[in-house]
């Protein structure tokens, strides 16, 4: 089986004044909620061979936050940010040779391909809080694609 790990950035603060949106940290509670993630991630033995990253700074500051998951191939990626299931599911198949992929991402999106992945139906889901971790499996030659996935753990803080 391969696996896709779903993560959505913890609770991050409010826009200031004038900040852009990809500008926003994470609070004290999400700095909370990322470290549980990752204690979380190892507790179950997930170890992801390829990280991609929303290049948003709470995106990243949670991935930060995680400790450390064992992974050297951590990249940052712009397509993340603001992506649609569609366009997740085309970034996470353009890397179906990663056994397990983490993707650190936003809302609507992330939980929007986590239902089209396991039901088929990308919906008006609203099930992934900040923090969030949805691990779908796959078998090793099947595509990215709708109802292909098996939803094999779900996590919040």
């Amino acid at each position: 089986m391969r696996e896709l790990i779903l993560l959505r950035h913890a609770h991050a603060d409010a826009a200031a004044p004038g900040q852009d949106d990809a500008g926003r940290p994470l609070s004290d509670t999400g700095l909370a909620e990322a470290r549980a993630a990752g204690d979380w991630l190892r507790q179950h033995g997930l170890r992801p061979d390829r990280v991609l990253c929303s290049p948003a700074l709470r995106a990243r500051q949670t991935l930060g936050a995680l400790g450390e998951l064992g992974c050297s191939d951590v990249r940052e990626e712009p397509a993340i940010y603001e992506a649609s299931p569609g366009a997740l599911a085309a970034l996470a198949d353009a890397h179906a040779d990663a056994a397990c992929l983490l993707i650190v991402g936003h809302n609507p999106g992330l939980e929007q391909l986590a239902a089209l992945l396991y039901s088929g139906q990308s919906g008006d889901h609203r099930g992934m809080p900040p923090g969030a971790i949805a691990v779908l499996a796959f078998p090793m030659e099947a595509a990215v694609e709708p109802g292909a996935a098996r939803l094999a753990r779900f996590w919040w803080p």
